[in-house]
């Protein structure tokens, strides 16, 4: 079977890596998505362990149209009852870009119709349509002349986790973070630094993928549960096969915070992933902070954008970033995410790796530091001669 795992905007490759990881086949990349192949196992595997997938869906059938009739059509060649029943509520979610619809609200509209019109006929009732809570949810995007319906299999998107009480006014999205820990190149294995934690996001993914936690382990449902070929023990062999792979980490991961709220906020969330014993919070301020171990860090940070900020408040934050990163964690590895590119100026560090991604709507830059011990002449044979701490 085919599938389509949707992501972000730059999470494309670590996708496809975590596919490849997992078993899927034929792994495809295209815009914000990864086309793969596998079974059903791999479908439930799909949404229960990817941790930068926003949702799977899968395609039951695609085909030409230049008008209604031709939606219309091909949609009632689809044999709707082997995935869903009357009883089942749906909605139709499209994505259409093509001079045969003028907006996209009308091809969904046919498209009911027609799934309403095949049980109509065969058993004499028709599935009621929900759009603020539908068991199954139909995916429709034409492009041009082509026609794709697929089926939703995770319905809430896969970034809702479950393990979030608490958030703060602009929490990261869980996806975007997992991402850019997985864009790093972190494997668990170095101790691990968010100094602007807010609510914990940075943290508890990381203290996931550590001990090797599925980001689905706290939901309480998934769209495939819901189709009529559902095989609920399958997915049970699947989840007690991911419980068994839990491990301890031996590496410290540790958020803090200068806001006694976020820092209350994110106790909340530690607790619920059910990682206290894994994540250390505390309540202080980047700038005095130093690396008094010695050991290598990797230090992610997501500083405030700006929008609570004046200008010269904000230059003033990053200019200190920066010279707490140069003079506080020598021999570390920093992640820098904003979208404000005149702030990361005051940074006053060579970005040795850069990446474009999206927090939402606002397009960001990821950005690696090295922060050489000593100068980075006389290291080049010692600890900054790694090429990317990919190889960590």
């Amino acid at each position: 079977m085919k599938f389509v795992a949707k992501t972000l905007y730059g999470l494309e490759n670590v996708l496809s890596r975590e596919l490849h990881s997992i078993g899927a086949l034929n792994i495809t990349k295209v815009n914000r998505a990864v086309v793969f192949e596998g079974d059903k196992d791999l479908l439930y595997r799909s949404n229960y362990c990817l941790r930068t997938a926003l949702s799977i869906l899968m395609p039951i059938a695609e085909f030409r149209i230049r008008s209604k009739e031709d939606l219309y059509e091909g949609a009632m060649r689809i044999r709707w009852e082997k995935y869903m029943d009357t009883e089942k509520t749906f909605s139709v979610v499209p994505v259409v870009n093509s001079p045969y619809f003028e907006h996209s609200g009308y091809p969904a509209l046919v498209l009911k119709d027609a799934i309403a019109d095949f049980f109509r006929l065969r058993k004499g009732e028709r599935p009621d349509v929900d759009v603020n809570d539908p068991e199954i949810v139909i995916n429709l995007h034409i492009n041009h002349s082509l026609a794709t319906i697929s089926l939703d299999s995770s319905v809430i998107p896969l970034f809702k986790r479950g393990y979030r009480k608490e958030q703060s006014a602009a929490p990261l999205n869980e996806v975007l973070a997992a991402g850019m820990l997985l864009i790093s190149g972190w494997k668990g294995t170095t101790d691990l630094i968010d100094p602007m934690c807010g609510s914990g996001t940075i943290p508890i993914e990381a203290a996931l993928m550590a001990s090797g936690t599925p980001p689905g382990k706290f939901r309480q449902s998934f769209g495939f549960m819901k189709w009529n070929d559902y095989d609920k023990e399958l997915f049970q062999k699947l989840k007690s096969e991911c419980e068994n792979q839990f491990r301890k980490p031996s590496v410290e991961i540790k958020g803090s915070d200068n806001s006694q709220t976020a820092i209350a906020q994110a106790e909340v969330n530690v607790a619920s992933a059910g990682m206290n014993e894994i994540i250390k919070l505390e309540l202080s301020d980047f700038t005095t902070m130093k690396n008094t171990d010695g050991k290598r860090k990797y230090i992610f940070m997501n500083p405030p954008y700006g929008i609570r900020l004046q200008p010269e408040e904000l230059n003033n934050l990053y200019s200190a970033i920066g010279t707490t990163l140069k003079h506080g964690f020598p021999g570390s590895t920093a992640w820098l995410i904003t979208p404000n590119r005149e702030a990361l100026k005051n940074v006053g560090l060579k970005p040795e790796e850069k990446h474009t991604l999206f927090n939402g709507p606002l397009e960001c830059s990821l950005i690696r530091y090295e922060m050489y011990q000593g100068s980075k002449k006389a290291d080049r044979d010692g600890f900054s001669s790694r090429k990317s701490p990919s190889n960590e």
